[in-house]
């Protein structure tokens, strides 16, 4: 396989574009993408519009790509105020999400357009008590929000269960895990995902609404009083509980607060700021005995599938390797020592 980075992406970008509107000759594109992830972003510039922006992806499915994204631009449209512009919206040609796939022996990568979105605040990289609070009201009207739309928006065909099923389809299929040799402990942890979820009755009883999984503080922006003003990222969007969403907040109101070096340990979610998070969220959005235990299955969901699958997609090789390495030293062990879903019942009176 050719090396990616060798690849002129502004070629496959400018070609995306004429296929879209011809009519509009493009100045110039510039290379935007965060540093840690291998999913490329661009601005392009035009002689006589406005710029706008574009996402190049590579990894899993081009139907999948597609799928998400509709389902998203939907989400985008129908959601109710205050939030009826909280999401960047995709470019559309004749009435449908425009999407432009580039297929070359050795690359198939994906295209799509999005008009610039408005900044206002980033949150503190740590938060004070007041932040919290506030954060923890802001995520449940937000879901609140998803929740009303929900039974309008497309179909996904992928579920927590489907992607666990089929990386130990991957696993049967190769021996072992893309760059981890583990395999017998990765069967663990995906049989041990899938019966509890079967106990707590995930498939059958959990609603499911969009989730973006990814909330880092890079990934949003708010108003002066702490609202929710706009969400650009969408590389882990997908439809699931919304309990999907809690450990990236556990991450942002940690005390130890955002940091250029990470790691995914379960320690936040056992934090009293992340309690004092949840309080105010289920004080407007309650939660129930299941879904609190579930946030336990939640995270080892995300480290099996956004670390361990899918990990040397979506980060460089430098943090794909260390995060994978870190999952089978402390990830996993950890979740079993420390993760007490009792703490949290108590504090939520469940």
């Amino acid at each position: 396989m050719n090396d990616m980075r060798t690849i002129d992406y502004s070629i496959i970008i400018k070609q995306a574009w004429a296929e879209f509107d011809p009519s509009k000759e493009v100045k110039a594109v510039f290379d935007v993408s965060a540093k840690v992830s291998t999913n490329h972003v661009f601005k392009v510039t035009f002689y006589d519009r406005n710029p706008v922006f574009a996402k190049l992806s590579y990894y899993g499915e081009f139907a999948h790509f597609k799928e998400d994204h509709v389902i998203i631009n939907n989400l985008a449209n129908n959601l109710e105020s205050p939030y009826e512009n909280f999401l960047a919206r995709s470019l559309v040609k004749k009435n449908e999400v425009f999407i432009y796939r580039f297929k070359q022996e050795y690359l198939d990568a994906w295209v799509i357009f999005y008009n610039p979105i408005k900044i206002k605040k980033k949150m503190p990289r740590r938060l004070e008590e007041k932040h919290i609070v506030k954060l923890g009201a802001e995520l449940a009207l937000f879901h609140k929000a998803c929740m009303n739309v929900r039974n309008s928006l497309p179909t996904s065909s992928k579920t927590l269960v489907t992607d666990i099923k089929q990386l130990t389809k991957t696993l049967n299929m190769f021996g072992s895990c893309a760059c981890n040799p583990q395999e017998h402990f990765i069967h663990q942890q995906c049989d041990l995902f899938l019966e509890n979820s079967e106990k707590l009755n995930y498939s059958r009883d959990f609603q499911t609404i969009p989730v973006f999984v990814d909330w880092n503080i890079g990934n949003f922006s708010v108003t002066s009083d702490g609202r929710f003003y706009s969400r650009w990222d969408y590389d882990w969007f997908r439809m699931a509980s919304r309990v999907m969403d809690f450990y990236f907040f556990s991450r942002v109101v940690s005390d130890i607060g955002d940091r250029t070096v990470f790691s995914y340990l379960v320690d936040p979610l056992m934090e009293d700021r992340f309690i004092l998070f949840l309080k105010e969220y289920h004080s407007i959005f309650p939660l129930t005995e299941p879904e609190v235990r579930f946030m336990k299955e939640a995270y080892r969901f995300f480290i099996l599938n956004y670390v361990i699958k899918d990990g040397r997609y979506f980060f460089h090789e430098i943090y794909a390797n260390k995060l994978q390495r870190e999952a089978f030293e402390l990830y996993f062990p950890s979740l079993e020592q420390k993760f007490d879903a009792e703490k949290l019942l108590r504090a939520l009176k469940l």
